[in-house]
């Protein structure tokens, strides 16, 4: 049979079951194969906190989505239009974000009146009508991959695991994904288990065949790849970028990378990546508590390492003595927050930008540190080597805030020359004969004190929280000293402004009168709005802020340039606090707590309406 092949540039895909379903399995392996196959693509996962929800419920509902196209594109996409639910709870978790005339593929077997129930479905929505605006293909995914694997030797309940895997193989079919890499994956996966990789296999090549052979796909799709600068690509999130970056910045300045870490949700992840990299000299510690990793970091530090620890805000908390106790003897830090939704233990897998004023001001006495924020998966890259740069430059902790949207979402990352990345100079100190090492004497360029290895001959010094005097680093009380030091301290960091790039403005018209400005993971979806609103003749002013202590220079300059400047975050207006705390402008805020990444079109509405008052 003969199927019509339809020519698409973009398509938003969304993958729903229970949190034991593999959708996220299934999600991240369609996801390889459209990397592999060349488009641009941006990722949303979603899942519980819990790591086996209530089997059937809303609760348990696991989703992940997937935007790829032909073109440059910049967010997970605001709505869907094809959603796979592997039963009712995945429907109804769902079905509200799916537009009129979408496609619906939908696992029938799991439409039990007992599955009904469970989520308070009255009668069937396959066949009440209620789904009529939506093109439904009633498929029961479940009994077809037990009916394809009869013949391996495999119990029930494991043939009707790999349902995910015929989801994948025909929607890998739908849409004209390559497979290959798909079937390696599986044979490496369930190596130690032969007779569950052959199923599975067979399961995703009965997918594939099915959507070839049936009557009730008569099209299928093709989304050609993007057009993207020459170069070597993979497809990448951002705490493995976070890894990534990382590692290059150990071996562009030479320092041995160590890791003190304790697991916490979104963050471990660079814990696992980095504990893969032992042969680039990387050490990893999991630690009994969120305090012994920070300690045993900033004693790596101490001891002449790039001393890291990751953690997502709960973590934060903990942290903050020792990070302070990092200010106070002045040795390079990075401390990266993967934030999440809060307070307290919040929503561990939802996304949330709320921990800005805590990693500005979360520290007791005048304790100021660089605050860094990544604005893609990929730039989570540079901004690991950045955070790295600045912290050793100036003896300094730098703490990064990514967040849960930008940690488990991924996109395509073109993989640079590693002679092209900076170089990062350690400069420890030297004894000189003849001369009295003094531990807090100054650079008079960066007012960094030197960085002195123990067990250096020549270089003993005191170290700890208690106050120093200036220059010999003895243990002072005295007031005008104090003064002298907390100035000092504040200098060095508000110097860093002269070393990091001018905010970039981008207003191509120039007769914007609107700026919009943000930070952190909301960059795709304001990029993505602002793209839409001159498309319809609309004049608008973008820019993005990765470092955010200290401001970049020329930030008063650019706000004082527009009428009205309107700041998006995800928290209840911390960036625009500071904005307006620092410099006396009435920023217009757009804030929204969610546990959810902004959409598009709900900022385009924003900005639109801000543009016309």
């Amino acid at each position: 049979m003969t199927k019509q092949v339809q020519q698409l540039d973009r398509v938003i895909i969304r993958f729903a079951g229970d949190s034991g379903d593999g959708m996220q399995l299934t999600g991240d392996r369609f996801t390889q194969e459209t990397a592999a196959f060349g488009n641009d693509l941006s990722t949303l996962p979603n899942f519980p906190a819990e790591i086996r929800a209530p089997a059937g419920t809303l609760p348990g509902v696991s989703s992940f989505q997937l935007h790829f196209a032909d073109h440059d594109i910049l967010t997970p996409g605001d709505a869907p239009n094809v959603l796979v639910a592997m039963n009712p709870a995945a429907l109804k978790a769902n079905i509200a974000d799916l537009p009129r005339g979408a496609d619906l593929i939908v696992n029938t077997d799991e439409f039990s009146k007992r599955a009904l129930a469970k989520v308070e479905y009255a009668a069937n929505p396959l066949e009440d009508g209620s789904l009529d605006e939506f093109r439904v293909h009633s498929l029961p995914l479940t009994s077809m991959t037990v009916k394809a694997l009869e013949d391996f030797e495999i119990s029930k309940k494991d043939a009707e695991r790999a349902k995910n895997m015929f989801a994948l193989g025909l929607l890998s079919w739908l849409y004209h994904r390559p497979t290959d890499a798909t079937v390696r994956f599986l044979e490496i996966k369930f190596a130690k288990k032969p007779e569950i990789m052959k199923a599975n296999i067979a399961a995703f090549q009965a997918g594939w065949s099915y959507g070839e052979t049936t009557e009730s796909f008569s099209v299928s799709y093709e989304v050609k790849p993007a057009t993207l600068p020459p170069g070597l690509y993979r497809n990448i999130s951002g705490n493995v970028a976070l890894a990534y970056g990382l590692v290059a910045a150990s071996c562009r300045s030479g320092l041995p990378l160590f890791l003190g870490s304790y697991p916490i949700t979104p963050a471990s992840d660079i814990l696992h990546e980095l504990s893969k990299h032992k042969r680039f000299g990387v050490r990893t510690f999991q630690a009994e508590d969120e305090i012994a990793a920070v300690g045993s970091a900033l004693g790596a530090s101490f001891g002449g390492s790039l001393g890291v620890t990751t953690t997502s805000g709960p973590g934060i908390s903990l942290k903050s003595e020792t990070v302070a106790l990092g200010v106070s003897t002045e040795l390079p830090l990075i401390v990266i927050d993967v934030q999440r939704a809060g307070p307290s233990t919040g929503m561990p897998t939802k996304t949330e930008q709320a921990d800005l004023l805590q990693a500005m001001y979360g520290r007791n006495g005048e304790a100021p540190v660089p605050v860094l924020a990544p604005c893609t998966p990929s730039d989570c890259f540079a901004i690991g080597i950045e955070a790295a740069r600045i912290a050793v430059k100036y003896r300094t902790p730098v703490i990064v805030l990514s967040d849960g949207y930008l940690a488990n979402g991924s996109e395509p990352w073109q993989i640079p020359d590693v002679d092209s990345l900076p170089e990062i100079t350690p400069g420890f100190a030297e004894a000189v004969e003849g001369e009295e090492f003094l531990p807090f004497k100054r650079d008079p360029d960066t007012l960094a004190r030197p960085w002195a290895v123990p067990g250096t001959p020549g270089l003993e010094h005191r170290i700890g929280g208690i106050e120093k005097a200036d220059g010999t680093g003895n243990i002072s009380y005295d007031p005008a000293n104090h003064d002298l030091m907390v100035r000092l301290r504040q200098a060095k960091i508000e110097g860093i402004a002269r070393d990091i790039p001018p905010l970039a403005v981008d207003d191509p018209s120039g007769e914007a009168r609107v700026l919009v400005l943000g930070w952190g993971g909301t960059y795709g979806a304001i990029t993505a709005a602002v793209r839409r609103i001159r498309a319809g003749g609309g004049h608008i002013a973008q820019a993005h802020l990765r470092h955010l202590n200290p401001f970049p220079a020329n930030i008063e300059e650019a706000l004082r340039s527009y009428d009205k400047v309107v700041v998006p975050e995800i928290n209840l207006g911390q960036l625009a606090l500071l904005l307006r705390g620092r410099y006396l402008v009435d920023v217009i805020g757009y804030n929204r707590v969610r546990g959810l990444p902004f959409k598009a079109e709900e900022l385009q509405d924003v900005i639109q309406d801000v543009i016309s008052s």
